[in-house]
């Protein structure tokens, strides 16, 4: 099935941002999952869709979490990849 990878859209000075990828990088080291951030003010085609809701976990096309992290989400996902 390949290696699990989930996209973090973000901002620099988010203060949820930093908080959720804190709590996300222990999970994915875990799980050997890989973690993509998308900073939404570096790329324009994302600001529009995810800007207002930072931070977004998105795992291909699935939304797992915006704003605070879902741990039992993202876990669930996880588990798809072991």
């Amino acid at each position: 099935m390949g290696q699990a990878r989930l996209t973090v859209y973000s901002r620099a000075w988010c203060h949820l941002c930093d908080d959720l990828l804190s709590a996300l990088r222990p999970i994915c080291d875990e799980m050997c999952a890989d973690i993509q951030v998308v900073d939404v003010d570096s790329h324009p085609e994302f600001e529009a869709l995810y800007g207002e809701r930072v931070p977004v976990v998105v795992a291909g096309d699935i939304e797992l979490c915006q704003h605070f992290l879902d741990v039992p989400a993202v876990r669930a996902y996880l588990l798809n990849f072991r």
